[in-house]
Formats: structure tokens, sequence, C-alpha cells
């Protein structure tokens, strides 16, 4: 049974604890990492570096005094959010978890677990995917009168925002399970909306990706197929609907 109702006040106590245990994670995260950054920002550009024209042309640059340390700062903090993550991720969960019932609350680990899995998937995907082809296609329009000249800002800004929007997007199955296992999400319902589903799934990478086609297609190829993937897990997790019930048993539907 879902624990007694509580008031406004507490439920913004509760968001309250929850945020500064992620805030403390999320900082002590930064601070390992910046003990790491060159390591880390050396790491996130190799990509982009393995494409670029040999020569002077395979360094960043910054073009403001304080570009260098504030890309560091940017690195890390961002680092220190990926390291985080488990920590994050189960207080939101555990902010939920009140207004669960008993048997739905056995998934907290689990999901917890395969939120965190999804999620650097989903950022790893990016990097190791998504990142060699997109710079690729992008340097590739260097020629003898133009010559990529990337700003570390720049580049931190495409990079940290691309590798987030993968991490939050390769989600979708997880949440699809938990809405399934409280009853709110139906395969039945996600097959008649996928002409919907499609429509959204191309806004929210127009709006999740920078703005070029190729970036977004490698965002919506993806989550195309890890909506088909969320319909097949709500149909074997999730809890049938009466229609379903009555002919998984052999009964005549009852239902209009």
């Amino acid at each position: 049974m879902p624990e007694e109702k509580m008031p406004f006040t507490q439920h913004l106590e509760e968001l309250r604890k929850r945020l500064i245990i992620s805030a403390i994670a999320v900082a002590v995260g930064f601070v390992v990492s910046y003990f790491f950054k060159e390591r880390i920002f050396e790491w996130l550009m190799r990509p982009l570096l393995q494409v670029l024209p040999e020569g002077e042309s395979q360094k960043l640059i910054y073009t403001a005094p304080h570009e260098a340390f504030v890309t560091y700062l940017k690195v890390s903090f961002i680092a220190g959010v990926g390291l985080a993550s488990p920590v994050i991720i189960l207080q939101m969960w555990r902010f939920i978890a009140p207004g669960l019932y008993d048997n739905e609350r056995r998934y907290l680990v689990p999901v917890v677990f395969f939120s965190t899995l999804f999620f650097v998937g989903g950022a790893m995907f990016g990097y190791f995917i998504v990142f060699p082809f997109g710079f690729q296609f992008f340097v590739s329009f260097a020629n003898d009168f133009i010559t990529p000249m990337i700003s570390t800002r720049e580049f931190t800004s495409f990079a940290t925002r691309l590798l987030l929007a993968f991490g939050l997007v390769f989600e979708m199955p997880v949440f699809a399970f938990f809405l399934a296992k409280i009853g709110l999400l139906h395969a039945q319902f996600m097959r008649k909306q996928r002409k919907y589903a499609i429509l959204l799934i191309f806004i929210s990478a127009a709006v999740l990706t920078p703005p070029d086609v190729v970036s977004q297609l490698l965002m919506a190829l993806p989550l195309l197929v890890l909506y088909e993937i969320s319909v097949w897990i709500v149909a074997i997790f999730g809890k049938k609907g009466k229609a379903e019930e009555a002919l998984k048993e052999g009964q005549p539907n009852s239902v209009g």
C-alpha cells in the first residue's frame, strides 16, 4: 500500500533532501573529475582530432583568456554528473517511492540499476557511434579556402549536449517498464499511438541536438528502435488490460 498522504510541505522537504544529496554527489564527482580534467578532455576530443586535417588544425583553440579554464570546469562538472548519476537516479526514484504500492517498490533497485546502465549506454553510443560519423561529416566541408578552427567552448557545448541527450533518451525502455508495471502504460496504446510517437521523436531529436539534419537523424533513428523495444517490454512485463485478459482466458470480451 502507498504510504499515508503527506502534506505539501512534507513533499517539499522530501524533495529538498533528495536535491541536497544529489548536489553533494555531483560536487564530490566534480572534485574527483577535476584532478583528471586534461585526460578527460583529451578523451572527449579524440573522435574530433582523429578526423581533423594533420598539422596545426589538429588542435582546438580558445579565444578568451578564461575560456580554457572555464572549459575544464564544464568538463569536470559533466564528468561529475556522470559519476554521480547512480545517486541522482536513486534519489529521483526514492522521491517517487512513497506513492507506490509495496509490490511496485520491489522494482526500485532493478529500475535504478538499469536506468544507470541505459544512461551510460546512451552516452557511449553517442561517443563511439555518433561522434565519429558526425565529426567526419562536418569536417568534410573543409577545403583549400575553409579550414576548421574549432574553439574549446563550442566543442565542449556541442559534445556535452549530445552526450547528455543520448544518455537521457536511452532511458525510454526503463521508464516504459516502470510505467507498465504500475499499470499506466499498455502495449496496445503504444501501438495505436505509433504515428504520433514518430512525430514526437523527430521533434525531440530536433530540440535536443544541434540544428543540423545529421545529428537529428542520428538521434531519431535509435529513438525509433528504442520505442519499438519499449512496446515489446510493455507487452511482456506490463499489466494486462481487461480486453487482453479476456482474450488470454478465452472469454468473450465484455468491454465496449
